[in-house]
């Protein structure tokens, strides 16, 4: 699968990786890693290591060692546009950061359960399509979400709903 945005994924990675952080691929781009579907990612989100309260918490403390990151972004020419949504930006790309600290009460998946990948020398988390299908149903109870994105999650949920029941078939 050809994906640039999985590609800088990768290279931001590393940098996390160098500073002890393995980071969690979320979105669409690690939607189109699970699914092999190309799902016209617009941004990369990349979630680490934070405060489980989320955005109950000023912003720069909300994220572990978010000094580190933000030293990692501005060394690969990203600019900060965003420090409540964690958010950077080059040429066009928008990199955000969440926090994978909140999944267990955003969407009941236990931290413990993700799963750990390895491209090259570049460790990562990546939710299962399973995983995927409780984040998006979650969302699409989001009321923020629900306006922007809801005909997505939906569309994604769908799918998701299709291809966990088609690989237990084969399976």
């Amino acid at each position: 699968m050809q994906n640039d945005k999985y590609t800088i994924f990768l290279t931001i990675a590393k940098q996390l990786n160098q500073k002890n952080i393995i980071p969690l691929l979320m979105g669409s781009v690690g939607l189109e890693v699970v699914t092999g579907k190309n799902w016209d990612a617009k941004d990369l989100d990349i979630h680490v290591p934070g405060d489980e309260r989320g955005w109950e918490i000023p912003p720069e403390q909300a994220i572990y060692d978010w000094d580190e990151i933000m030293n990692i972004m501005l060394s690969l020419e990203y600019s900060l546009i965003d420090l409540h949504e964690h958010e950077f930006e080059k040429e066009s790309l928008a990199v955000g950061f969440g926090i994978m600290d909140t999944l267990p009460d955003f969407a009941g998946i236990p931290l413990k359960d993700l799963e750990l990948h390895q491209q090259g020398d570049v460790k990562y988390y990546l939710l299962t399509s399973e995983q995927y299908l409780k984040v998006y149903k979650a969302s699409s109870k989001d009321s923020y979400r629900a306006d922007k994105n809801n005909e997505k999650d939906v569309d994604k949920i769908l799918y998701l709903q299709r291809f966990i029941s088609q690989n237990r078939k084969e399976h």
